[in-house]
């Protein structure tokens, strides 16, 4: 069975993700299929947009392929540098691309499906949806662009998800502008249709189908995010959490201390210098030197041990607690790669 499903539907490119047993985990070959795919209609006048969904299964897109990401960082980390590589040139491809993109968000979308989706011009949230950055939790950070779209968020909203991992259903994604519009999933196959009779009218198909798609109950939390979330330092965050009484308070702090400690830092200073990245470029170089380095420490082949390989939900990180995490090693994990090994877009 073919991992993507690359077809054309009169005026419409269609690229479907086909893994189901993986919730569609994008793989490197699926990146590099959406690479070529995106090369092909890039001048072809025939093409007038592009739609990314999923085929059979639920979920839109849980991610990558986390394993293999640890199973190579484990060695020499090559592999897991040429999947980053072939995953960022297509966010970045997806991010400039001339044409209309529209992504069906339709079910879980995390990490690497907040990557292929957010880049899109259209990104159409339902009741299904479930969009979350959960890489703290295996000792990663929320990569694919995610220093660039989570630092552009209200207030301090964009901290808070990117350290607790919080899942986003349908009305909060859309509520945060992650989602441009949002469906009853029952009308998502009309849209497609109706794409296809009328691709230069995307806004205009997407806004009739549309719904209001009520209540975003993340943001009855806005002023206490804002407050709990306001420094860039991870121990003041915790300080804090642990000041406050409110029960909000005390569940966000017994979940941040399920998280590694250093990716919790790598993630406040990758939204700290993402908020004033000149180009979408140059926060996926940044983020391709973060995650060259991040693959290969303890606290990721720990929680993908945990997490994923032994499911015991029990990493030992290490450094344990955030005042272990020194300046020093965040420096390091962020230092410029040598041009030689640097990413690039093309």
């Amino acid at each position: 069975m073919n991992d993507l499903i690359i077809t054309t539907d009169g005026p419409v490119g269609r690229i479907r993700l086909n893994r189901p047993k993986a919730i569609h985990a994008l793989n490197t070959a699926m990146c590099a299929g959406v690479l070529d795919a995106l090369e092909a209609w890039r001048e072809d006048a025939a093409i007038r947009c592009v739609v990314i969904d999923h085929a059979e299964g639920r979920g839109f897109c849980a991610g990558g392929d986390i394993r293999m990401l640890a199973e190579s960082g484990a060695k020499d980390g090559a592999e897991a540098r040429a999947f980053f590589a072939t995953e960022y040139r297509m966010n970045h491809r997806l991010f400039t691309y001339a044409k209309d993109t529209v992504a069906f968000m339709d079910g879980v979308t995390m990490g690497g499906g907040v990557g292929i989706s957010q880049p899109c011009r259209y990104r159409v949230a339902t009741e299904n949806t479930k969009l979350a950055m959960p890489e703290t939790g295996i000792g990663l950070f929320p990569d694919v662009g995610g220093g660039w779209y989570l630092s552009r968020l209200p207030g301090r909203i964009g901290q808070f998800l990117a350290l607790t991992g919080h899942r986003l259903d349908g009305a909060e994604t859309r509520a945060l502008g992650l989602a441009t519009h949002y469906l009853p999933a029952e009308r998502v196959e009309d849209a497609k249709t109706r794409l296809a009779a009328t691709p230069e009218d995307v806004a205009v198909v997407l806004d009739a189908l549309s719904v209001e798609p009520g209540e975003a109950r993340l943001l009855a939390h806005r002023e206490a995010i804002d407050r709990l979330f306001a420094s860039d330092r991870l121990e003041e965050v915790f300080e804090a959490l642990e000041a406050d009484p409110s029960d909000f308070a005390k569940g966000t702090l017994a979940t941040l201390k399920t998280k590694s400690p250093q990716t919790m830092k790598v993630s406040l200073k990758l939204l700290l210098d993402g908020r004033t990245m000149a180009t979408f470029e140059d926060e996926m170089r940044q983020e391709y030197a973060v995650g060259a380095r991040v693959v290969q420490r303890h606290d990721f082949l720990e929680g993908v041990r945990a997490v994923i390989v032994d499911k015991d939900n029990a990493p030992r990180w290490n450094p344990a607690t955030p005042d272990g995490v020194s300046d020093h090693v965040i420096d390091q994990i962020f230092a410029p790669l040598p041009d030689g090994e640097a990413w690039n877009p093309y």
